[in-house]
């Protein structure tokens, strides 16, 4: 059975504490995060949302805040996919008012946080069907190996690890980020 965003909204309705996408017809439960995955996300997101909300360049969201997906142009059904990064960054032109339903665009930046749970491939996977409908950027930080990734449509990825800096000029010209601040600090 084939599922649409009008089902996964009526089991919102029925379960509103379940995060949900939709996947190929599928709709996929997802767990809570981990404590430091989120606490990445979380850090992540601020300092993003610090350097854009001043400038106002767009908008920042966190993970559910969801996006229906265009079709590709190879896909022959009707199915619509709605996903949910980690984080998102959506440029200000692109969504000049805010929404209070699901967003039919993808992001241009996009961020996926490995937790405990996930794989790799997965979450690879997740990034590259985002760049091929249009997201200029995907990111997958891995706090197991502390590096960054970063993915350009028809590019090699790009690994930061600590003492390096992300920065993205083609969306956030001036902006830098120090790898070592995504970490969690360790309290004494």
């Amino acid at each position: 059975m084939s599922l649409t965003i009008a089902d996964l909204e009526q089991l919102q309705q029925e379960h509103p504490d379940w995060q949900m996408e939709l996947v190929e017809g599928n709709i996929i439960v997802m767990g809570p995060s981990d404590y430091e995955a989120d606490e990445i996300s979380i850090r992540f997101a601020a300092k993003l949302w610090n350097w854009v909300e001043p400038r106002r360049l767009g908008r920042v969201t966190g993970s559910s805040a969801g996006f229906i997906l265009p079709r590709r142009a190879t896909d022959n059904t009707t199915k619509r996919n709605l996903r949910a990064p980690d984080v998102s960054f959506v440029v200000a032109h692109r969504l000049k008012r805010t929404q209070r339903d699901f967003v039919e665009l993808v992001p241009d930046l996009m961020v996926e946080v490995k937790s405990k749970t996930d794989q790799i491939d997965k979450l690879e996977a997740k990034i590259q069907m985002f760049l091929s409908l249009g997201t200029a950027i995907g990111i997958l930080i891995d706090p197991d190996q502390l590096t960054l990734t970063v993915y350009r449509l028809n590019q090699q990825p790009q690994v930061l690890r600590d003492g390096g800096v992300l920065t993205l000029p083609e969306l956030l010209p001036g902006w830098e980020l120090a790898i070592s601040e995504l970490w969690p600090p360790v309290f004494e």
